[in-house]
């Protein structure tokens, strides 16, 4: 008796984010729009206004804050 789900029964919510999605690396600058993805929110105007700020205001620390 197999345990896996046929790809045919699966919901759309389990399926992985591809790589190419979660391009945030130490090695670079973070942008307004990897901080907003990495907090959970929307990419909105809104939201990226206020990742704008945040890199301003905090750098590289408004992204580790963000780390459990």
């Amino acid at each position: 008796m197999s345990t896996s789900t046929p790809e045919g029964s699966r919901s759309p919510d389990d399926y992985c984010t591809p790589d190419a999605l979660l391009h945030s690396a130490p090695s670079r600058d973070v942008t307004p729009e990897d901080l907003v993805m990495a907090a959970g929110r929307d990419v909105t105007p809104a939201n990226l206004d206020w990742a704008r700020r945040k890199l301003e205001t905090e750098g590289q620390a408004a992204v580790e804050k963000l780390l459990p």
